[in-house]
């Protein structure tokens, strides 16, 4: 298998201090370069970039997964169990507003995982999962 390169993602946000404080503060994400339109940040060894672009935030569509309304776009990254619970329990300590509250998805079922969902300053949904057996990453 190869080393897995970091991907890059650049999203709209409305609010680049809003942005800074959540990514920077909230999800730990040292920062990168920035502008006055836009911010770099290192979001688990992965390049993200907010883009202040406020006509193009927030999510509208939903599907269901497992017996809950998954919004249709979204980002994240899948973690280790062990900092997927940190995670978890640093977003509770902090009241963070959950669209899907932390749990296991697929218990029992090949695919298990833990899964949160929840939403940025600027309405963009992120979702971070953890599996404990990775190799159920892309099971059937």
């Amino acid at each position: 298998m190869s080393t897995i390169q970091p991907f890059h993602l650049a999203f709209p946000v409305n609010d680049l201090d809003a942005a800074r404080n959540f990514y920077g503060t909230t999800l730990g994400c040292p920062e990168g370069r920035s502008s006055s339109e836009w911010i770099d940040f290192d979001f688990f060894g992965h390049q993200l970039v907010a883009h202040l672009a406020p006509e193009e935030c927030g999510h509208t569509t939903s599907n269901e997964v497992d017996g809950h309304q998954v919004p249709v776009k979204h980002f994240g990254v899948v973690l280790t169990m062990s900092d997927w619970n940190t995670l978890a329990k640093r977003l509770q300590d902090n009241k963070m507003h959950f669209v899907i509250e932390p749990q296991i998805r697929f218990k029992g079922e090949v695919g298990e995982q833990a899964t949160m969902f929840f939403l940025d300053p600027a309405g963009n949904a992120l979702e971070f999962k953890a599996f404990e057996d990775p190799s159920q990453l892309f099971a059937k």
